[in-house]
C-alpha cells in the first residue's frame, strides 16, 4: 500500500504519543482531544500539521484513530 504524506504525518504524530482522535459523521470530520498530548506530539502537531492548508490537514486527520470504532 502506498503511503501518502497525510498518512505519514499522522503515523509520526501517533508514534510521538499523540492523543487526538477523529470523528467522522455524515462526511463531517472533526478532531477531538480529551487528554493532553505529550510535549513532542503537541509540538509536532503545531509545527507540521496545524499549519497545513485545510484539505491537507483533513487528509492527516483522516488517518488518526477514529472514535467511531469500538
Amino acid at each position: 500500500m502506498e503511503s501518502t504524506e497525510g498518512r505519514m504525518l499522522a503515523e509520526e504524530y501517533l508514534r510521538l504519543g499523540g492523543k487526538r482522535r477523529v470523528k467522522i459523521d455524515d462526511n463531517h470530520q472533526t478532531v477531538r482531544l480529551w487528554e493532553a498530548d505529550p510535549p513532542d506530539a503537541e509540538r509536532f502537531w503545531h509545527d507540521r500539521i496545524e499549519r497545513l492548508e485545510d484539505r491537507r490537514r483533513k487528509d492527516v486527520e483522516f488517518f488518526l484513530p477514529s472514535i467511531n470504532s469500538p
